[in-house]
């Protein structure tokens, strides 16, 4: 018996038509179709966008610790950290010091506390956007998305989804080689 060269058709659960890939058969299709991932750029573009995704997550997770940690100095013992500060009694420089929010016993310098803050809310708008360029790239679902971007908010958690992001993201690169044709 001589192999059919053309595709035939078959139903699908849902009665539409479809056309199976050659080679395969009713019984490793889904449904009675083959499922084929297509990504949304080329293998290169998707590794460039998890790395920066990556180095993103990183530094993002790293400020959101530190912005713990200065919440919990400011809100809970009442101190912000100074440099380049002076002194209140004394009148002399101090290179870093602890600025008692009740007392202010240090005048001047860099309020290191509050540019924690800055420094991660304006890096987490980054975060946000390595983040949407990697979904776009993989074509998730948007439950994918709305996990990643809590990365960022959740202390821990952007090392956690990092971690299983880029393990995810290589496997389905590896498993599906065809998906990042384009031309």
């Amino acid at each position: 018996m001589s192999e059919n060269p053309t595709p035939r058709p078959t139903h699908r659960t849902d009665g539409k038509k479809v056309t199976l890939a050659a080679g395969t058969t009713e019984t490793n299709a889904a449904g009675g179709f083959t499922v084929r991932k297509k990504f949304g750029g080329t293998e290169s573009q998707i590794r460039g966008a998890l790395t920066f995704y990556k180095w993103c997550a990183w530094i993002s997770g790293t400020f959101l610790l530190l912005l713990v940690a200065e919440m919990i100095s400011r809100y809970i013992v009442g101190y912000d950290l100074i440099a380049g500060g002076v002194d209140a009694q004394t009148g002399e420089t101090v290179a870093l010091g602890w600025l008692n929010l009740e007392t202010g016993n240090l005048h001047g310098g860099l309020n290191i506390s509050t540019w924690i803050l800055i420094i991660h809310g304006w890096f987490y708008v980054v975060y946000l956007f390595s983040c949407f360029r990697l979904w776009l790239l993989m074509r998730w679902a948007l439950p994918q998305m709305i996990v990643m971007a809590l990365g960022g908010v959740v202390p821990f958690l952007s090392f956690i989804v990092e971690r299983r992001i880029y393990a995810e993201t290589l496997a389905l690169l590896d498993a599906n080689p065809q998906a990042t044709k384009r031309y």
